[in-house]
């Protein structure tokens, strides 16, 4: 419940211009997930939250523009509907040019590459770069993970206010991963002004057993964050001292290399 609220904090509250049937539409595109990628029509309804009926209608008018498909018990998503997603990552520059300057980073370092977003207490990642299968999950392109037990996270709170980051904070399920993981909130705002203070930041082992993780912000022209780059690894292959210390280096340098290109795009595109 927390999550979900936490989801919505930055979103206006619905008035005059919140059109109710597209915000259900919505619900049951998300409402298809890893753990439910095949539905039935009562399945829709109740984690969407609504009627079979309303779910029904909406599931129809999906089938018909072709998102939805259905062998007459079980509904899925269709491939069409990543045209929804990859409409976010055409109209953001950066993602053009991260791609290969991402992939240059994870085969200098060996080990495994991500971009992502802060979306109210997650991240969403919008590139990756594989080299080892590190997590438990396989994340890609859309996965969201929890913002205070991540590298990537904590950079992007960092950019923020320390009002805003406690607020988000306190409305996140801040359930511990692995017996490292910090919850406590005043610890989390430690590791926040750390990040702050340090333009970086590292996560050794809280999110999931293993696995260390550090990351740099990527910023635009007025120096605000928009997006984190990480580089990731197990600690069977380095510590996070030695992260720190052989890998660093290379990820500021590949984070500056985005945040100019960035910079040069939007400048461009401002015809300067």
């Amino acid at each position: 419940m927390a999550q979900t609220a936490a989801r919505s904090a930055d979103a206006p509250v619905p008035g005059d211009g919140y059109v109710q049937s597209f915000a259900r539409g919505l619900g049951v595109i998300r409402s298809f997930s890893a753990e439910a990628p095949e539905q039935t029509l009562s399945s829709v309804a109740e984690r969407s939250g609504l009627t079979r009926a309303g779910a029904r209608r909406i599931l129809l008018t999906l089938q018909t523009l072709g998102y939805v498909e259905s062998d007459g018990k079980l509904f899925r998503l269709t491939p069409r509907i990543l045209e929804l997603g990859m409409a976010y990552l055409s109209s953001m520059p950066l993602w053009h040019l991260a791609g290969p300057v991402m992939e240059r980073l994870s085969e200098q370092l060996g080990e495994s590459c991500s971009a992502a977003v802060l979306d109210g207490t997650d991240i969403v990642y919008v590139m990756r770069v594989h080299t080892h299968q590190i997590l438990s999950v396989n994340l890609g392109v859309g996965s969201r993970l929890p913002a205070f037990c991540t590298s990537m996270g904590r950079v992007l709170l960092a950019g923020l206010d320390d009002g805003s980051v406690r607020e988000r904070l306190n409305a996140s399920e801040r359930q511990p991963r692995t017996r490292h993981t910090l919850t406590d909130v005043p610890a989390l705002m430690t590791e926040v002004h750390k990040a702050r203070r340090q333009g970086w930041a590292l996560v050794d082992q809280e999110l999931e057993d293993g696995l260390i993780s550090m990351a740099v912000a990527v910023r635009d022209a007025s120096g605000r964050a928009v997006a984190a780059l990480n580089v990731s690894g197990h600690a069977s292959r380095h510590s996070a001292t030695q992260m720190r210390r052989l890998m660093l280096p290379a990820l500021q340098a590949a984070a500056m290399d985005i945040s100019q290109l960035l910079q040069g795009q939007v400048r461009r595109g401002d015809g300067r």
